[in-house]
């Protein structure tokens, strides 16, 4: 039996810290060098993202060398207590229109499964410092403090919703309070997490986007949900396939109220 097996939670979750700081050290070298003359850098962004992979999984490979690597989808059903059973899910960048341009709001993110099952989440925004992270069913952090969802479970004038670029297309919303878009759907989740905004609309992600800050914004009391009302569950999306539709992240009880005041675009 691999030793992996009987190396503790607190083993896994130091190197997912270390190895995320060493990550956004890489990516700060890259962060806002986006060719000026031109809306979106892609070359920039790919030749990043293409380094800041290989070196993760370099890291993988020689701390836990039978530990699995999300790439794009998942095939593997079978259930072990081998060092295999662990898949990391790696976000190089995630805002990465921000991330070229300069603007702050970007996150590498990391997150552990244990046969299918979530094990902690860290999302790390390079350019702010801020670090939020999770062992699943446990304490959500912000860096050291706990952090947890507003328990305030209506929606006002001052209450804010986090939401992506295109929303206008499709909604006409009568949310009494601030609609924002920041450009980082990990970033969202997070504020919503600890309590800095009320609610996140999530359009045209996958199971890598999502794992990472699925387990903070769970751990931290949130949830995730259809936008029509039905239970999402992210482990349906392993073979890597956009969702379809959109998600909600918010106070479970404000799914509803939120809900409501989104309406949809005929």
């Amino acid at each position: 039996m691999s030793s992996a097996h009987h190396r503790g939670i607190e083993e896994l979750e130091n190197f997912a810290m270390d190895v995320i700081h060493q990550v956004g050290e890489k990516a700060l070298a890259f962060y806002g060098k986006g060719e000026p003359r031109i809306k979106f850098d892609e070359e920039l962004v790919t030749e990043a993202e293409l380094q800041l992979s290989g070196f993760f999984e370099r890291q993988l490979q020689d701390r836990f060398p039978d530990h699995h690597l999300f790439k794009d989808t998942f095939e593997s059903t079978q259930y072990t207590h081998e060092g295999d059973r662990y898949l990391w899910v790696f976000d190089p960048l995630d805002g990465v229109a921000n991330f070229q341009a300069g603007i702050p709001i970007w996150a590498v993110t990391l997150s552990l499964i244990e046969n299918f099952w979530p094990v902690l989440g860290v999302v790390f925004m390079p350019a702010t410092g801020d670090l939020f992270h999770a062992q699943a069913g446990k304490q959500a952090y912000w860096g050291n403090q706990s952090i947890q969802i507003s328990n305030i479970d209506t929606i006002n004038d001052e209450s804010l919703l986090l939401t992506y670029s295109r929303f206008h297309q499709h909604y006409r919303p009568v949310f009494p309070g601030k609609i924002r878009a920041l450009g980082c759907t990990s970033a969202h989740i997070c504020y919503v997490a600890m309590g800095r905004a009320d609610a996140a609309i999530v359009s045209h992600e996958s199971f890598q986007d999502l794992a990472a800050a699925r387990v903070i914004l769970e751990s931290a009391g949130g949830k995730l949900g259809r936008m029509d009302g039905s239970e999402f569950f992210l482990e349906d999306y392993f073979n890597g396939e956009r969702i379809e539709g959109h998600l909600l992240a918010a106070v479970p009880e404000n799914l509803p109220l939120v809900r409501e005041c989104l309406n949809p675009n005929s």
